[in-house]
C-alpha cells in the first residue's frame, strides 16, 4: 500500500469538488484573491447512518502560526444557521502540533469532524471558514467558501 501526497496551487475563486456521493456533495472556493497550496479530504463521502468524518489536511500557510483563530458561519437554505469561533493557537501551552508552524512550512495532519453525527436535513448549506493569526480578526491566512449540498 502507498500513498500519494498532492500538493496543488489552487485559483482563486475556481470551485474544487471536495467529495461527491448520492446523498452529498461538497466543493469550496477561496473567499481571497491569493492561491495557496492547499488539500483537503474527507472520507467518507456521506451522511447516511451520521459517520464521523476522517479530514486530511495539508497546508503551506503564508504566515507563521503562533496565533490562529478560525471563525464559522453557516447559512442553511439562506438563512443563518450557526456563527462560532475558536482559538487553536495563542502560543502558550498549545494543543495542538501545528500550532508555531512558520511561514512557508508544510502543515499536514488529520483530524475527525464529529459534526457528521448531526442529522442534516435536506437543502443547501453555505459556510464560510475563516482563519486569522490575530485575535482582532485582521490578518486573514486563510478564507474558504464551502457549499455542502445534502440530497437526502
Amino acid at each position: 500500500m502507498f500513498g500519494l501526497l498532492l500538493f496543488v496551487l489552487f485559483t482563486p475563486g475556481v470551485s474544487e469538488f471536495l467529495c461527491m456521493s448520492s446523498d452529498l456533495e461538497i466543493s469550496y472556493t477561496f473567499c481571497d484573491s491569493v492561491g495557496h497550496t492547499f488539500m483537503f479530504n474527507l472520507t467518507p463521502c456521506s451522511i447516511v447512518d451520521k459517520p464521523i468524518w476522517r479530514a486530511a489536511l495539508t497546508w503551506i500557510p503564508r504566515s507563521d502560526i503562533n496565533f490562529l483563530k478560525i471563525v464559522f458561519n453557516v447559512w442553511y437554505n439562506g438563512a443563518k444557521a450557526l456563527h462560532w469561533k475558536e482559538i487553536l493557537c495563542s502560543g502558550e501551552d498549545d494543543e495542538y502540533s501545528e500550532c508555531g508552524t512558520l511561514k512557508g512550512e508544510t502543515i499536514a495532519t488529520e483530524f475527525d469532524i464529529k459534526g457528521a453525527r448531526i442529522t442534516f436535513p435536506k437543502g443547501t448549506y453555505d459556510v464560510i471558514l475563516e482563519a486569522f493569526s490575530d485575535d482582532s480578526e485582521n490578518n486573514m491566512v486563510m478564507c474558504l467558501n464551502i457549499t455542502m449540498i445534502v440530497n437526502q
